[in-house]
């Protein structure tokens, strides 16, 4: 890997890392609508021209259906639910949750017969995660967090579908031009309940959540990812899906004082070392690193 392609990685294992710890502080002010109303309006400002520019807005129009699909599998819902949960959960557990899209990536793309058969390996890396998931839960959570936990479950669920449709409708279109649209659209249908449950006041603390959430965490991050695409391929590229779960749980603990439980210490290297195992190729059919790419959330 290049300098600027290890440049590239590491800017974005942070900068998808840190979303949950921004999440947590803005919903301690700001309610989940006008949260992704704040984070995808100014991203669309800045995405949609330049998808516009380039050509690659018109392209969607006779694929709305699939557009508005994507729109609400991947980003309106998701947001709104991790909103809703994170006033909850920790920021820690939030993140760790979320890392569980790899393992129903490769379970949804197995259910609907979109990869190679399941193998001993995978077999096993599904046990794995799943049982870090069970014990994270388990340990850490107690009764009245479980519809927080419900709520992130879905959201995991909507990260790992978003990608099916997009490699199954829009692979011959760049990228740039879906996220701009979903962006756009949400801010769109989210503007109605945004500017009737807008708060009175708003601290300088969330105000700042909410501008490095939208311009860095939003906007920023996918001009960053698809360069980092470009300069090591996609495969690669999908490697920081790993590694932003360690961001959050290290931001958590840090800046936000959030324990470093017993269920963190157990179930995250068993989510992540399930994840690695369940995503990978079959041994013989190729290397993991091999592996048809993902599409981070975009968190």
């Amino acid at each position: 890997m290049s300098r600027r392609g290890q440049l590239l990685f590491l800017m974005m294992s942070v900068i998808w890392g840190i979303p949950y710890l921004l999440i947590k502080v803005a919903v301690r002010e700001v309610s989940a609508p006008t949260l992704v109303f704040a984070r995808t309006a100014p991203a669309a400002l800045l995405l949609v021209p330049i998808a516009w520019h380039r050509g690659y807005l018109r392209p969607l129009l006779p694929r709305w259906r699939a557009v508005l699909a994507y729109t609400a599998i991947e980003v309106a819902g998701p947001w709104f639910l991790l909103s809703t949960a994170e006033k909850r959960l920790s920021s820690s557990v939030s993140g760790l949750l979320i890392a569980t899209v790899p393992l129903i990536g490769a379970g949804l793309a197995l259910a609907v017969g979109h990869e190679e058969k399941l193998d001993r390996r995978r077999i096993v890396g599904l046990l794995i995660g799943l049982s870090g998931v069970g014990l994270l839960v388990g340990i850490d959570l107690h009764g009245s967090n479980l519809v927080a936990v419900g709520e992130a479950f879905l959201t995991a669920v909507g990260y790992a579908t978003g990608p099916m449709i997009i490699s199954r409708r829009f692979a011959d279109l760049p990228g740039l031009g879906v996220v701009a649209a979903s962006f756009g659209l949400t801010a769109v249908a989210y503007a109605p309940l945004a500017l009737s449950g807008r708060p009175d006041h708003v601290s300088g603390e969330v105000i700042g959540a909410l501008v490095v959430l939208t311009l860095v965490c939003t906007a920023l991050a996918f001009l960053l990812f698809f360069a980092l695409i470009v300069e090591v391929g996609p495969a690669r590229a999908t490697v920081i899906t790993f590694v932003n779960p360690a961001v959050a749980v290290a931001l958590g603990v840090i800046a936000l004082g959030e324990p470093l439980s017993l269920g963190i210490a157990i179930g995250f290297p068993m989510i992540l070392a399930g994840s690695v195992l369940a995503t990978g190729k079959s041994r013989e059919l190729g290397a993991v690193g091999e592996a048809a790419p993902v599409t981070p959330n975009p968190l």
